[in-house]
């Protein structure tokens, strides 16, 4: 089953670092925020994956093809220009980079990847969000209720998309970032990400690089009753800010990843 893995957007929030290199390549502990979300996803068994790509994609094809290079033990022989490669580091990785343009909207961006899913359910998550969500419970849900989309569903400090959720788990209705969300009566389910589609949610994105997967699409899937959540209680966190970078990085510092299932003392793998 294919990732595709949202990694295109401005991240301005983040100035700081994003002025020089975009959002999923912002390192958490030395490695990119991008790593750690596809480490998180290959401990699952998940290694195919799609990055739609966008502002400054140029650094993130230039990390993957020299992936290697960056995690190996080698000698460059500057005599007769020859380079060895000695002890290296294999991921069981397959990675599409797309292209899909500097301003694309987050639909537009998914839609691009339509012929590269074909007629396959795929997951589909944001390049700046960690989670120790269990994959295979949330593909389980996924496809018990034989719906067209499952997000993942949590309940951090009411910044983002608020979800009405009925008795069955289906979603309602979708309002993302709704004004004044950070009040009491607001606060509940938002969007985490970290979903489970299906290629029908392609039909949805109907005004090309100009759709924002988060209004009208989402919108729509839980006006037909396409919609559903997977209930996660346990850890998430989005990289929205510096200060939520720190955060993060002190946590992968310290060996105290809830993300980090692969290893528990993943910090040099």
């Amino acid at each position: 089953m294919k990732v595709l893995i949202l990694a295109g957007g401005l991240g301005t929030r983040l100035s700081e670092e994003t002025s020089i290199i975009p959002k999923p390549m912002v390192e958490i502990g030395q490695k990119p925020i991008l790593w750690h979300i596809m480490k998180f996803y290959s401990h699952w068994g998940f290694n195919d994956f799609i990055i739609l790509t966008g502002y400054k994609g140029h650094i993130i094809k230039d990390y993957f093809i020299n992936y290697y290079t960056h995690y190996s033990d080698i000698t460059v022989d500057m005599s007769d220009n020859s380079l060895q490669i000695h002890t290296t580091r294999h991921e069981p990785w397959k990675v599409t980079m797309l292209y899909t343009g500097q301003d694309t909207m987050t639909g537009g961006r998914i839609l691009k990847a339509k012929d590269y899913v074909g007629n396959e359910s795929f997951m589909l998550t944001y390049g700046d969000g960690l989670s120790d969500v269990n994959l295979k419970k949330l593909l389980a849900f996924h496809k018990e209720h034989k719906r067209a989309i499952t997000m993942t569903s949590i309940l951090p400090e009411g910044r983002f998309g608020k979800l009405d959720i009925d008795d069955n788990n289906r979603i309602r209705t979708f309002t993302e970032k709704p004004k004044g969300d950070a009040s009491a009566d607001n606060a509940g389910w938002i969007n985490g990400g970290f979903f489970v589609c299906e290629p029908k949610i392609f039909d949805y994105i109907k005004d090309g690089d100009e759709t924002i997967f988060e209004q009208e699409p989402l919108k729509n899937l839980a006006k037909d009753k396409e919609l559903y959540a997977y209930k996660h209680s346990g850890f998430w966190k989005c990289m929205d800010t510096l200060k939520d970078k720190k955060e993060l990085s002190k946590m992968w510092v310290e060996n105290k990843a809830p993300w980090a299932l692969w290893d528990k003392n993943a910090r040099d793998i």
